[in-house]
């Protein structure tokens, strides 16, 4: 699929594979709605693919609540008449030990990473089933099939998104066209370490910080991969690691 003019809503554009993700996207003709909390940095984005030629659209939004998803996507609607892909790519990563009792954290790991995906799950996809046809990508990890210190929350928000995504597959590939891709990174160069606050799982982590991680544009690559096979083609999961990860 050719993915020049499509409108892309892309959540957590502000940084880290969000954003590479949307430069790959308007690099290559995509219309792309750069979705997070941060303001400042997403209009920085937005200049930036504009000086490459891109279009692009800022709307401010917190996945965890319903009522700026659908704004999200209203604005969208209001701006472009469709929407064509949604990238969930919000998500936090603040890794504790289960027994540090970070009641907050997990709080919040399972209103982003799983609640913040339903929410933009289900404010796009009216327009995907009017449309019969439509992408829905999913950023899951590794993490859903591994765990590692301090991921026991993280890595099951990874397993809920999983297997959300192929349930969502399952039911509107077939009936509306409508492809679904779950993809699972290991470890990558982004932000998400800073938001760990418990000392011994940075201390676990700090060898394995010390290797080459994968970078966001690698990432951004594998969604694009994804999004241009063919109609008849749904890739179910992409699973990419760093040559180095275990």
């Amino acid at each position: 699929m050719d993915i020049k003019d499509k409108v892309i809503i892309i959540t957590g554009a502000s940084s880290g594979i969000g954003e590479a993700t949307a430069l790959k996207l308007a690099t290559e003709g995509a219309t792309v709605v750069l979705s997070a909390r941060r303001k400042d940095k997403l209009n920085e984005l937005k200049k930036t693919i504009e000086t490459k030629g891109g279009k692009a659209l800022v709307v401010i939004a917190d996945v965890t609540k319903k009522a700026d998803m659908e704004k999200l996507v209203a604005k969208t609607l209001e701006e472009y008449g469709t929407v064509h892909i949604l990238i969930n790519n919000a998500g936090l990563m603040p890794l504790s030990f289960v027994e540090k009792l970070k009641t907050d954290e997990w709080e919040k790991m399972v209103d982003v990473n799983i609640k913040g995906v339903l929410n933009g799950v289900a404010a796009v996809l009216p327009t995907l089933i009017k449309n019969k046809q439509g992408h829905i990508v999913n950023i899951s990890s590794t993490a859903a099939y591994q765990y590692f210190p301090g991921g026991a929350v993280y890595c099951a928000t990874k397993v809920a998104v999983k297997m959300f995504s192929e349930g969502l597959r399952q039911e509107l590939a077939p009936k509306y066209g409508i492809c679904v891709t779950s993809i699972e990174p290991g470890a990558v160069a982004t932000d998400l370490m800073n938001t760990i606050t418990d000392e011994d799982v940075l201390d676990t982590l700090a060898e394995m910080q010390k290797m080459t991680m994968l970078e966001p544009e690698d990432i951004a690559e594998a969604i694009y991969y994804a999004l241009t096979q063919p109609s008849r083609v749904n890739i179910n999961d992409v699973y990419i690691m760093p040559t180095e990860q275990q």
